[in-house]
């Protein structure tokens, strides 16, 4: 579920578009902080902030985030327990500002029921020019309020990710790593408002525009 254009559409559509088990509430395990929490250097690298190092002590303390859009606030809790080297990321680069100035490219209103966003390009190809492991996957299902990566095969996080916002059926191909705590509600005025069918019939740009204004790191 990520990148729209060329080849890497037609990949991501089929990842996105695969069924899965009923959403539930996630019971999976926590994930231990590993070794395998590694940032490798991938292309494209857009709005470049640099690549994290990653800090387990720093990893484990709790955060909430908080979008604040065009369309309202969105704040949902980091699973720094269970997605350690996802949450971690996503610190780093908020922190960074990357994020700001941005705009969620892809709104889903069939079959699949999300939001996309974190491409600094809008195109839905953009990266922060590195990669990192999926994780958390074991079991995972996707209510509403799951934030989660979107990706373009195993193992290619990046910067772009995904809000939930009606329980939906995916594939466990997606690293679950944070949990809407304020501004679901926001997220249904958004999808009621439509997208223009741009990526096939209920897939395309959202018809109220997303921007991103800025994102806020609050330790818990």
């Amino acid at each position: 579920m990520l990148r729209k254009p060329s080849a890497l559409l037609a990949a991501s559509a089929l990842l996105l578009l695969g069924t899965a088990t009923q959403a539930t509430a996630d019971t999976s395990p926590p994930a231990a902080p590993s070794a395998a929490c590694t940032y490798t250097p991938a292309v494209p690298a857009d709005n470049f902030k640099g690549i994290p190092v990653f800090d387990p002590v720093k990893a484990a303390k709790p955060y909430s985030a908080t979008l604040r859009t065009g369309q309202g606030t969105i704040t949902f809790r980091a699973l720094t327990d269970k997605a350690p080297c996802t949450t971690y990321s996503f610190k780093f680069l908020a922190q960074r500002d990357y994020f700001d100035r941005s705009h969620c490219h892809r709104l889903t209103t069939a079959r699949i029921y999300v939001l996309q966003c974190g491409d600094p390009t809008g195109t839905g190809s953009g990266g922060p020019g590195y990669s990192f492991p999926d994780e958390n996957l074991t079991g995972a299902t996707y209510p509403a309020g799951t934030v989660a990566m979107a990706n373009a095969g195993p193992n290619t996080n990046g910067s772009q990710f995904f809000f939930v916002w009606k329980d939906t059926k995916l594939s466990p191909a997606y690293t679950p790593f944070g949990k809407v705590t304020a501004g679901l509600d926001v997220l249904q005025k958004i999808a009621a408002g439509g997208e223009d069918d741009q990526n096939g019939p209920g897939d395309g740009f959202p018809t109220l525009p997303v921007n991103i204004k800025r994102v806020q790191i609050k330790s818990r």
